[in-house]
């Protein structure tokens, strides 16, 4: 009984220890508890400025900002011919496929023209009919004329001779042009390419009936193509016959250069929009009628124009805002944005910041309006563009939540 009140004793004094010297003993161990001094500290480190490098604060730059106008579509071959059928026939031979290269003037075909040969011959028989009746009527009239001379016959006789002869050489006429219509027929039933090029389609086979001016084959050439596309009405003014432009090409690595060949003098009904075609030449016929292509046309900017970073920029609400260095403090402001430049990655400033601001080049986490800041003393200067991950810092000692994270 006597051990139980001398433990029951020295457990009463440690507890009492421990509660002197500001403590707390829990699970068996000793916790220290904060004093004044230590809550001052954190409080202090709480207060400490944001730190931010050269690289993570930029002033707005004045620069040109171009505009690029783009328009797209499928390329297309101006020099395009389709093969038809001039007469009815049965198509015996085609030479050609698709892909197969062809000259100007070169056989493409054989029609079977037994209906056409046929005729001519029938044409040319009364071409000799009507140049039979001429004669027998030009034999007659000098008959008459010599009888009018001894006052045999009429005068009203001898003018139905006159007139006969007139009739019979009309129709020697009528038979010798319906005669060469048969021959024309004949010679344009041969298939024979109008260009050269190469055969991009076949529309028929052999051993079809084929109709007049039915598509036999569709040549391209593709030495020139053309991609045609819509600008608006208060743009094309700023373009012009001739001016230069790339076209990047679905397949390939480069864009083309190429040239504004033709403006359309009109906007297409129902929009506010004017065609223009833009002309790429092709001698080595890499690209193909077709293939879909974007033209970027570049206009020069004739006025130097306050900018920042694209990556400056944050929105909330529908309202674009940057975040500033004023005074050593951190302040939220609302820009009003001009021109934009996503090739450069910058945007004009028409209102909100001055050439000599100070702007945060990246977007962060955390952020509070008037919390104290300032840009690192001695960091070198950089381009408005860090790594990922990086951020500002208000020293070793500072709370991990007051501290920004990059977006």
């Amino acid at each position: 009984m006597l051990a139980m009140k001398k433990k029951w004793w020295s457990g009463a004094l440690v507890l009492a220890v421990v509660a002197a010297a500001g403590g707390a003993l829990v699970g068996g161990k000793l916790l220290p508890r904060l004093g004044a001094d230590a809550t001052a500290t954190a409080d202090a480190s709480a207060r400490r400025p944001l730190e931010f490098t050269a690289a993570e604060v930029v002033q707005p730059l004045r620069t040109r900002l171009p505009v690029r106008l783009e328009f797209s579509g499928p390329l297309v071959a101006p020099q395009t011919a389709i093969v038809r059928a001039k007469a009815s026939g049965t198509l015996l031979t085609l030479a050609v496929g698709e892909g197969s290269r062809v000259r100007a003037g070169q056989v493409l075909g054989r029609i079977d023209l037994a209906e056409q040969t046929s005729r001519l011959a029938e044409r040319s028989a009364g071409v000799e009919s009507a140049r039979t009746a001429l004669a027998q009527a030009e034999r007659t009239l000098a008959s008459n004329e010599g009888l009018a001379a001894q006052r045999f016959i009429s005068p009203i006789a001898l003018e139905n001779s006159r007139a006969a002869v007139d009739t019979a050489r009309a129709a020697l006429r009528a038979a010798q042009a319906a005669a060469d219509t048969a021959r024309i027929g004949l010679r344009e039933a041969t298939l024979l390419a109008p260009i050269a090029g190469i055969v991009a389609r076949r529309h028929v086979v052999p051993g079809e009936k084929l109709a007049p001016e039915q598509q036999v084959l569709t040549i391209v050439d593709l030495a020139r193509l053309e991609l045609a596309g819509l600008v608006g009405t208060h743009e094309v003014g700023r373009l012009a016959a001739g001016m230069a432009v790339q076209v990047a090409v679905e397949g390939m690595a480069q864009a083309v250069a190429g040239r504004i060949a033709r403006i359309a003098p009109a906007a297409e009904p129902g929009t506010r929009s004017i065609g223009v075609t833009i002309e790429l030449p092709n001698p080595d016929e890499r690209l193909r009628a077709g293939q879909y292509a974007v033209a970027r046309v570049e206009l020069a900017d004739d006025t130097e124009r306050l900018t920042l970073p694209l990556s400056a920029l944050g929105s909330s609400g529908g309202e674009d805002h940057v975040w500033l260095i004023e005074d050593g403090h951190l302040a939220r402001r609302a820009v009003k944005l001009g021109r934009r430049d996503e090739a450069a990655a910058r945007v004009e400033i028409v209102e909100g910041v001055h050439a000599d601001s100070h702007v945060l080049a990246a977007r962060f986490d955390n952020l509070r309006e008037g919390a104290a800041a300032r840009l690192a003393s001695g960091a070198a200067s950089a381009p408005p563009a860090v790594a990922a991950g990086g951020g500002p810092h208000a020293g070793p000692d500072a709370e991990p939540e007051m501290t920004p994270r990059r977006e």
